[in-house]
């Protein structure tokens, strides 16, 4: 029975000290025995947890309760077991390293759709437009070998901070079409998708809630394999359940 609940969210937000709230939630999340990761920066929170369903949406809800956190979404899924094997509360400088501050998605994100938009778009072969639609997965290779959607822009990226130097030589490849920038969970599709438009690309979505988000809402149509996730499940299918991969 799947008794233990997961959540993943982030949000990018300006946290003035960010060593000051660790030792909060670090005593918040150990007091209801949650286990998983948390990282912060003055650039937003990026968090994994997983525990009693009771104890996690009491974090979430007093997380919510602060105004810099009220639109935070997390997105749920469920194993048998504790996929954590201890809880890590850390502050870096960036909750996802792409080493260029420009780069400052608090400040305002890119356009994003909806899974069922995608959906759509993939459907038909082209947006509403009438313009060729390419999705780009923004994870690096070992991810992308789980699962992708079929015919996935994929520039074999070691890890995130490679995205910037692949996409200016790869740019050309993109000019003229809709890029829909995707990820696990959102985060790196989402600075993947600002970069690009501050590169001078017209076109280009990031696919809210990302790959996770788009099982829930469409039950994984157009994407091939399962969606690796960091933590000891390995992978989730898309009915968000472990997918165990030899």
């Amino acid at each position: 029975m799947n008794s233990v609940l997961n959540i993943s969210a982030y949000r990018f937000v300006t946290i003035e000290d960010p060593q000051v709230l660790r030792e909060t939630l670090s005593s918040r999340a150990s007091s209801l025995g949650l286990l998983g990761t948390i990282l912060l920066a003055q650039e937003g929170i990026n968090l994994f947890l997983a525990g009693d369903p009771d104890a996690v949406h009491e974090f979430l809800g007093q997380l919510q309760a602060d105004e810099c956190f009220a639109d935070l979404q997390a997105k749920e899924s469920w194993s048998d077991r504790q996929p954590f094997r201890k809880l890590l509360v850390k502050v870096k400088p960036e909750i996802i390293r792409m080493n260029h501050p420009a780069i400052q998605p608090a400040q305002g994100r890119a356009p994003a759709i909806d899974g069922p938009t995608a959906k759509r778009w993939l459907d038909q072969g082209h947006d509403d437009e009438g313009r060729p639609v390419v999705t780009l997965d923004t994870r690096n290779a070992f991810e992308v070998d789980h699962g992708t959607f079929e015919g996935a822009v994929d520039w074999g990226l070691k890890k995130f901070s490679d995205f910037p130097a692949a996409f200016d030589a790869h740019k050309a490849q993109l000019e003229g079409k809709t890029v829909v920038s995707f990820c696990t969970g959102g985060i790196r599709c989402e600075k993947a998708a600002i970069y690009m438009r501050e590169a001078g690309l017209d076109h280009v979505w990031q696919l809210d809630g990302g790959i996770l988000k788009y099982f829930e809402e469409t039950g994984g149509a157009h994407f091939k394999g399962n969606c690796f996730v960091f933590d000891e499940r390995e992978a989730l299918d898309p009915e968000l359940d472990p997918a165990r991969e030899s």
